[in-house]
């Protein structure tokens, strides 16, 4: 797998790592449901070390 930067991909390249996620065994909804609630509370720090756990799949 490419292990470029999240930020010096295609958004081509975005999407087939997007529509790749879906073949993982994991949900990832309830981790960017999470992020957003720990932005709204303003919990940025925690917000934004939840969204760096998600780059890797994309």
């Amino acid at each position: 797998m490419d292990e470029r930067s999240a930020y010096a991909l295609t958004p081509d390249d975005l999407r087939r790592r997007f529509e790749r996620s879906f073949d993982l065994e994991c949900d990832i909804d309830p981790m960017i449901l999470r992020a957003r609630l720990l932005r709204q509370r303003g919990s940025l720090p925690q917000a934004h070390c939840l969204e760096q756990e998600l780059l890797p799949l994309f």
